[in-house]
């Protein structure tokens, strides 16, 4: 158990509850969407130290070819990862996490992919904060889409300060980068860690802008999905889809933050590799023609581009 005093305990199940109550949110907004009558099934899990999670999947509905909500709050031994990255003394170190992560894989090609997970962090030294982020991924990318997405990110983070945007844009850009590929997973959003309370935010307020990006998911999604579930595709769209969900489980299996600290913490497997397709594919040397569609959107997978 934590020595930290009362009020930062209080606030920690403040949190939990907080995420709990976006994930039931966010499950309801995405059942309603598909408009399949199908509901997300449930499973409950334990950590092998503390805690646990509900992980929520959704399969084979209308639009929707797989998706997960996964809510957490687990505790114990800070991970050696985490004590590096923070220069922590001593190995006793205590830590409580928590937060909501989503990623959806449509089945039309024509329908992006979409991440998005907001957390909470804190050691029993006192140390807590925020991280997150929200991402596009469409396998052909539409400019009125992508800056609609980030105008609308926007608006959320200048609802709290000016300066979030920008910054979390940029940081975003850097983080959801294929290193090995030379090209951005999709084309971005906002991505922000280390996010503490300040002279300038609270906590609270940190918290707030947290669950403000949550509940700003589904709305922008929901846009986007409209335009788009419809359309109709071929042969070729879905070849294109699979290989574009190829380079996103490169990704998720590479580069994550996430997807590293739950294996490394002993969370449940499933519920961390949900994030991946439920079918990818891989072609050697694959480039497409240069007048093509494909090769339009590879055009647009680059840091930098200004979608406000």
């Amino acid at each position: 158990m934590f020595t930290s005093v009362s009020d930062i305990e209080l606030d920690k199940h403040q949190i939990e509850a907080g995420f709990t109550a976006l994930q039931a949110r966010i499950c309801k907004g995405l059942e309603e969407l598909d408009g399949s009558g199908h509901v997300f099934s449930e499973e409950y899990w334990k950590h092998r130290e503390g805690g646990g999670g509900r992980t929520r999947v959704f399969q084979n509905g209308n639009f929707l070819e797989k998706g997960g909500v996964n809510f957490s709050a687990v505790w114990g031994t800070a991970p050696e990862l985490i004590q590096k990255a923070l220069q922590l003394q001593g190995n006793s170190h205590q830590f409580f996490a928590s937060g909501v992560s989503i990623v959806l894989h449509p089945a039309s090609p024509l329908v992006p992919i979409i991440h998005m997970n907001v957390r909470y962090f804190e050691l029993s030294n006192g140390d807590a904060w925020f991280g997150g982020g929200i991402d596009l991924t469409p396998i052909y990318v539409v400019e009125e889409d992508a800056r609609h997405f980030h105008r609308t990110l926007k608006k959320t983070c200048d609802a709290f300060d000016v300066q979030f945007y920008p910054k979390f844009k940029m940081w975003a850009d850097d983080y959801f980068y294929l290193q090995h590929r030379n090209e951005t997973r999709g084309v971005g959003g906002i991505f922000f860690d280390y996010l503490r309370p300040d002279a300038t935010h609270s906590k609270q307020q940190l918290f707030d802008f947290a669950i403000a990006v949550g509940d700003t998911f589904v709305p922008v999604y929901r846009d986007i999905v409209e335009r788009r579930r419809h359309l109709p595709f071929h042969e070729e769209h879905r070849r294109w889809q699979l290989l574009r969900r190829g380079r996103y489980a490169e990704f998720n299996l590479v580069w994550d933050k996430g997807t590293k600290f739950g294996l490394e913490t002993g969370g449940r497997t499933e519920s961390i590799l949900m994030s991946l397709p439920p079918l990818a594919a891989w072609e050697y040397d694959y480039t497409p023609p240069a007048d093509s569609e494909e090769a339009a959107t590879l055009a647009w997978l680059k840091r930098g581009v200004d979608f406000v």
